[in-house]
């Protein structure tokens, strides 16, 4: 690394006042922030334009969630570190986010000095994973080895299509919602369930909220 030179950084969270703390961490700890999105597509805009050393990002927030960002930065081979920091510390998460080809995952309990660490080990090569879930993690990894742990990515229209089966719409509501048959709904149905590995429509709407894929519908929502 050119010591003249400081590691430059995208930090995507939806909280101002988050993403202001974790600036501050990282300013003073010697890592520009060049600059700062609220949402997966302004985080990805951004990454794109400023082509930094690692971006810094949060998990949910608007879409895509930080976990979809991370999964599109690698399949367009864009040369950037990616750091989850967040707060949530569930296996699927955690797994997902690895899975997508993210170099780092840090707990928002983390300490200052742990964040820039992180940034830095990034930066340099290294795979980060917060010391609190090293081990539930490779307990998950053991309890599902029996099953596939990388799933083929889902189309934009495949998550279309997932979103509004989350709401609990039939076939014919959802083709209705989007413009399409129930015969193509359902070819869609089915590649999810392959992608995601599971039986069925509620199946792949829990995997695909626990992947950070879609968030689930509120009970305001659903009602």
């Amino acid at each position: 690394m050119d010591e003249g030179k400081p590691i430059r950084v995208v930090l995507a969270d939806d909280h101002q006042v988050v993403r202001k703390g974790i600036r501050d961490f990282l300013l003073a700890g010697g890592i520009a922030v060049v600059a700062e999105a609220q949402s997966g597509e302004q985080a990805l805009e951004l990454i794109k334009q400023h082509q930094p050393d690692v971006a810094v990002l949060d998990i949910q927030m608007p879409p895509p969630s930080g976990i979809e960002v991370a999964r599109r930065i690698r399949q367009e081979r864009l040369q950037v570190g990616l750091l989850i920091l967040t707060a949530f510390d569930d296996d699927p998460y955690v797994i997902a986010a690895l899975e997508a080809g993210v170099n780092g995952y840090v707990l928002k309990t983390a300490d200052a000095e742990e964040i820039v660490d992180a940034v830095y080990a990034v930066h340099e090569g290294q795979s980060v994973l917060d010391p609190a879930l090293v081990g539930k993690v490779m307990q998950a990894i053991i309890k599902r080895s029996p099953q596939p742990l990388v799933y083929e990515p889902l189309t934009e229209r495949e998550l279309d299509v997932l979103r509004e089966a989350a709401h609990g719409l039939t076939n014919k509501a959802i083709g209705l919602a989007l413009g399409i048959s129930d015969r193509t709904v359902q070819g869609h149905l089915r590649n999810i369930f392959e992608k995601l590995h599971v039986a069925n429509r509620t199946e792949a709407v829990v995997k695909a909220a626990q992947l950070g894929l879609l968030d689930l519908p509120s009970a305001h929502e659903t009602a």
